[in-house]
């Protein structure tokens, strides 16, 4: 009885530092599952054929991280599950030795008073008191073994209920661990079948390399012509801007100790393209030198602000909009924007639309932002600043 006890309470202890990341498991299994979705659905938003390309291929290598990170958080809960299945049955063991005790308790005393012939005939053993005293404690006697044995009836009564409740959470323990296998397993699979699409479709994109690295100059090419276009305009801000304000001075210093918590300049989508030095997906010979970070969404997706400022640029190059929005002597800049929200030198909030990101027919109609963070002439990791 001692051993299930302390075997209980070191589960209890388990489960207890498990039971506080429940929820927190929950939360992220739907932000996972809605990754999922969102990744699904610009798949669905890329040219209607089998062929390979670039866009696809990331897109599917974003599915199955995230499906990675679903399973591992659904083998979290199954564990806590099994905790839970452990306690519980340590618990409905303790409780049987309780009960068998209570039992075998009741047995002894209801043959002790069958003996004594208090059942048969509680009213001879009353008549047969040899004095007034005598029959005084037999009556008190009377009345408290009768009290004793209700309250017996009862605390076992009342320990099948509570091993009823076990059995019932048990029940209801596995049924939740079999769905959550279930989950799991649909996961696995949908994983599976992915991981053959990026094995198959890495093969097709290499037998297309000439066409894929012209596609990779002019991406660069682009990309170099846009970074050039906001140094220079960052540049010209900075040279001609005097001592801030005390407004400025404020806005700057609320902007930084927002470091790791500011939103997404979009809604809903991820990481596509992280900043600074990294391997092409296809080539790993070929570096990509990010100068910022890029986040790709679903098609007519708004960009919007990160922090309160004011717009101190529009500007087009290569077909888009780009815009930079200050916040003191800190600078955020958004491009590849098909339409503006702003012009220059409007007032923005936080999370306050600034434009429509381009989805480029040209790119499997990705739809991606460019998203840059400068402090006076310093570039900053917006992975840093953005929260996680």
């Amino acid at each position: 009885m001692k051993q299930l006890y302390f075997i209980g309470i070191l589960l209890l202890c388990a489960i207890g530092v498990w039971a506080d990341s429940a929820s927190s498991l929950k939360k992220q299994q739907k932000e996972l599952k809605q990754q999922i979705e969102q990744t699904n659905k610009m798949l669905q938003q890329t040219k209607k054929n089998e062929s390979a390309t670039i866009t696809k291929l990331e897109l599917i290598n974003q599915n199955i991280k995230t499906q990675k990170a679903l399973i591992s958080n659904l083998d979290k809960e199954i564990q806590g599950i099994n905790n839970e299945i452990a306690v519980l049955n340590v618990q409905r063991d303790a409780m049987q030795v309780k009960l068998n005790q209570l039992k075998n308790d009741y047995a002894k005393m209801v043959r002790e008073s069958h003996y004594a012939q208090l059942q048969q005939s509680p009213l001879l053993f009353l008549l047969s008191a040899t004095s007034f005293q005598q029959l005084v404690r037999r009556i008190r006697y009377l009345h408290e073994f009768a009290s004793y044995r209700r309250q017996q009836a009862a605390e076992i009564e009342g320990v099948k209920v509570k091993m009823d409740e076990q059995n019932n959470q048990l029940r209801t323990h596995k049924q939740t661990k079999q769905k959550t296998l279930k989950s799991q397993q649909k996961t696995h699979d949908e994983l599976t079948r992915n991981e053959r699409k990026q094995q198959q479709m890495l093969k097709d994109l290499k037998k297309k390399e000439k066409d894929l690295q012209a596609q990779l100059k002019k991406q660069q090419k682009k990309a170099n012509e846009l970074n050039k276009k906001i140094d220079a305009t960052i540049t010209k801000q900075t040279a001609t801007t005097t001592t801030m304000t005390k407004e400025q001075q404020i806005i700057a210093g609320n902007f930084e100790q927002n470091k790791g918590r500011l939103p997404w300049p979009i809604e809903k989508g991820y990481i596509s393209g992280t900043f600074g030095k990294h391997t092409h997906p296809v080539y790993k010979d070929v570096v990509i030198d990010n100068k910022g970070i890029y986040l790709r969404t679903t098609a007519g997706a708004a960009a919007r602000v990160v922090y309160a400022g004011q717009v101190t640029s529009c500007f087009m190059t290569n077909g888009t909009y780009a815009v930079i929005v200050m916040h003191g002597n800190y600078r955020t800049v958004y491009a590849g924007l098909s339409r503006l929200a702003v012009k220059q030198g409007d007032k923005v909030e936080a999370k306050q639309k600034i434009g429509t990101i381009y989805s480029d027919p040209e790119e499997d109609n990705k739809t991606e932002l460019f998203f840059q963070i400068w402090k006076d002439r310093t570039l900053l990791n917006p992975s840093s600043w953005i929260c996680k």
